[in-house]
């Protein structure tokens, strides 16, 4: 199989860097962006996810199915998991999160963000009920960015769409990605959303086909380049390693029971190989 994935993130790093715009964020922590980035994938052919660094697949996933499947809000649920992406964002037990006073019925979460979207509105169950009575439907979109709640979320969604459409009976999708971290976010949702199809897939029955990942604002934080700097060498000292398999349970199609426990049962993957492991900053 090929390994598209690593060749074009390590192009993109090197373009950042090397073209890139000196902004202030945010987070008070300086960056590099370009405008515009888009990944074409083919899921039946190769499974992205990076193998010139390594990338917390399984923590990855579980934060996927805490938003599709369980469809939660509560950072505890991620914790209890050993899942700690989410614990700078997490509101206190009163609610309040740098200023914000959510409410106390938001103690220990994000807000209204994600999860709490999925929920209020039915997104997967009704994507995965389209899919199975109505496949050539042009509006299957799960939207994570509502108006109305933006306010009251700690962190308004980074990837914040998925438009789903089959096409020659296969199951693709569009991702939008507002605004993103290249060094840590990039990587982790990639791998998460290729994960969320093929369960989808199996699901619905629909062979999965392509995913186009579409990113508006491609960042690399200063505090993170080191760390690109190290992966770009380690790429052109070690190369590739080969794309590992994705293994889903057989025995489960029910995209609600798969398992989301720390131990992530139904879903593995396998002969994942990787040169190196980097650690970097979160840009909070």
């Amino acid at each position: 199989m090929s390994n598209q994935f690593d060749k074009e993130y390590i192009a993109l790093c090197k373009k950042i860097l090397a073209d890139g715009e000196h902004v202030e964020t945010r987070t008070g922590v300086n960056a590099r962006k370009i405008f515009g980035h888009t990944f074409r994938f083919n899921l039946a052919e190769e499974f992205p996810i990076l193998t010139t660094k390594f990338v917390s697949w399984k923590s990855a996933i579980i934060e996927m199915l805490w938003i599709y499947q369980e469809q939660s809000n509560d950072v505890r649920w991620l914790k209890d998991r050993g899942v700690k992406i989410w614990n700078e964002w997490a509101a206190d037990e009163n609610g309040d999160y740098m200023g914000k006073k959510l409410g106390k019925e938001y103690a220990h979460t994000i807000g209204t963000a994600y999860g709490y979207i999925v929920k209020k509105f039915g997104l997967t169950q009704r994507l995965i009920k389209t899919l199975k009575t109505n496949p050539m439907d042009r509006r299957m979109i799960m939207s994570l960015w509502q108006d109305d709640y933006v306010p009251t979320a700690t962190l308004p969604s980074c990837v914040w769409n998925t438009q789903w459409n089959v096409t020659n009976g296969k199951l693709n999708l569009v991702v939008s990605h507002r605004s993103c971290d290249v060094a840590l976010g990039l990587p982790f949702n990639i791998t998460q959303y290729a994960t969320l199809a093929h369960l989808i897939s199996r699901d619905t029955g629909i062979p999965v086909g392509e995913m186009l990942y579409v990113i508006s604002d491609v960042h690399i934080y200063e505090n993170q380049i080191d760390g690109i700097n190290e992966q770009i060498a380690k790429y052109e000292e070690m190369g590739v390693k080969p794309v590992p398999k994705l293994w889903i349970n057989p025995d489960v199609t029910d995209f609600f029971k798969f398992d989301n426990s720390k131990e992530l049962k139904d879903i593995k993957l396998e002969n994942y190989e990787y040169n190196v492991k980097i650690s970097m900053p979160v840009a909070v």
